[in-house]
């Protein structure tokens, strides 16, 4: 096992594209950190420098007490998980366990042993005689992994390995590489742009966008505790309503107004976030989950109401998500316009619906017991506590640390 250090390290293209901007990531050692990201943050290019697979344009990465920038890929003591699985089709499941082993002359008997330990840990032991070519896509990952594990590395690096299998054996291997981790205690970097995955595998989450870390933590602080608007839309899903709103105070009470609501702010809300009073009178980005809003039939009695008319319901079993039109267009900022590009990645231009003159689409998550249906007004309770508020311009969560520094920052300059 070993800690992972990427000191000030960066990742320049021909032509001058930075690929990744000054990246400092600490991963402790025995940790499952995650690397998430839309497309092309470089999460990937990020792992294949920390593997020796990608030159690095400046910095410095250390694993363990060595820095490896130039040790080849070899010698880095690393074993790499890929999404296409790297089989060899003409092997059987027990040689492609083995063959690592053999290029490094490891003796016949340790090899014997270390394949047998892997096979058990992973059930693969009644597949050991056949080829890839008889495996399902799940018992082919599991292989992968089984090839990294014999080597009882230093580390263990995996590029969005479940990303080629269906939804419900996802579910699975997940628990499994859970399990797997819980197990083994080695240090692993997993990349993925599915943040179900990053949120339910990671000791801690590294959020990358365009190349620059916006936030490291654990799943639940990044989901708490989003240190700007796009670490709030990017975690969460559904993701997080955002409005451009006016904080008021009238006496002891404070308002958020927007939309032609008026919704109570706590006096713990200001407790929690240093700064808040500073924009009273002003305008501000509000965000609300879609899980702190509750049909008010069943919400807590001190929750705040406001009345919509649902546009469409997603019935998922154990819940309902109620999407919403408000009156007030959807916020124009560099952090949600780079999240709504990243969700329409992929398709043809001008392919979305419209939004009905201008409207935001907000989303709601009620309880399944609601009879809420589309094109009904509903009456929504809102957990005031857990409002979120963000800097106009910079984009910056307020009250967040992040935000505290920047201020003390821009009043030294």
């Amino acid at each position: 096992m070993a800690q992972i250090v990427l000191d000030s390290v960066d990742k320049v293209y021909a032509g001058g594209i930075k690929a990744v901007d000054a990246l400092n990531l600490e991963i402790r050692d025995g940790e499952f950190m995650v690397l998430v990201g839309p497309s092309g943050c470089g999460k990937s290019t990020a792992l294949r420098m920390i593997a020796g697979l990608e030159d690095i344009s400046g910095g410095a990465i250390s694993i363990g007490e060595r820095v490896v920038n130039d040790l080849a890929p070899k010698d880095r003591d690393i074993a790499m998980v890929f999404q296409n699985y790297a089989l060899y089709p003409h092997m059987t499941v027990e040689s492609n366990l083995a063959f690592g082993l053999q290029l490094r002359g490891t003796p016949k008997q340790e090899i014997k042993k270390r394949v047998a330990e892997a096979a058990k840990m992973l059930g693969l032991e009644p597949y050991l005689k056949r080829k890839p070519a008889a495996l399902s896509g799940g018992q082919r990952q599991r292989v992968a992994m089984g090839r990294a594990i014999v080597r009882e590395p230093q580390a263990f690096l995996m590029d969005e390995p479940l990303s080629n299998l269906d939804a419900k054996l996802r579910v699975s291997m997940r628990a499994s590489l859970n399990q797997l981790h819980e197990r083994l205690g080695v240090t692993t970097v997993y990349v993925t742009h599915d943040q179900v995955e990053a949120m339910t595998l990671g000791d801690r989450v590294c959020v990358l966008r365009e190349g620059r870390l916006q936030q490291v933590d654990t799943p639940q602080r990044l989901f708490d505790s989003p240190v700007n608007l796009f670490v709030a839309g990017f975690i969460g899903s559904p993701s997080m309503n955002f409005v451009d709103a006016t904080l008021s105070r009238d006496g002891d009470a404070a308002h958020a107004e927007f939309a032609g609501f008026r919704i109570p702010v706590p006096a713990d809300v200001f407790a929690n976030k240093p700064g808040l009073e500073g924009y009273v009178g002003t305008k501000l980005i509000l965000g609300i989950r879609p899980s702190d809003f509750e049909d008010a039939a069943h919400a807590k009695p001190d929750w705040a109401l406001v009345q919509v008319t649902s546009t469409v319901t997603e019935e998922l079993g154990s819940e309902i998500n109620v999407i919403f039109t408000i009156d007030a267009p959807p916020v124009q900022h560099q952090d949600t316009l780079a999240l709504a590009q990243d969700a329409t990645e992929g398709e043809e231009e001008d392919t979305a619906i419209p939004l009905i003159d201008n409207k935001a689409l907000w989303t709601a998550r009620v309880n399944a017991r609601s009879h809420v249906r589309p094109g009904q007004n509903i009456e929504l309770a809102i957990d005031t506590h857990s409002l979120h508020f963000f800097d106009p311009v910079s984009g910056l969560a307020i009250g967040h640390p992040d935000f505290a520094a920047k201020a003390e920052v821009t009043a030294d300059a």
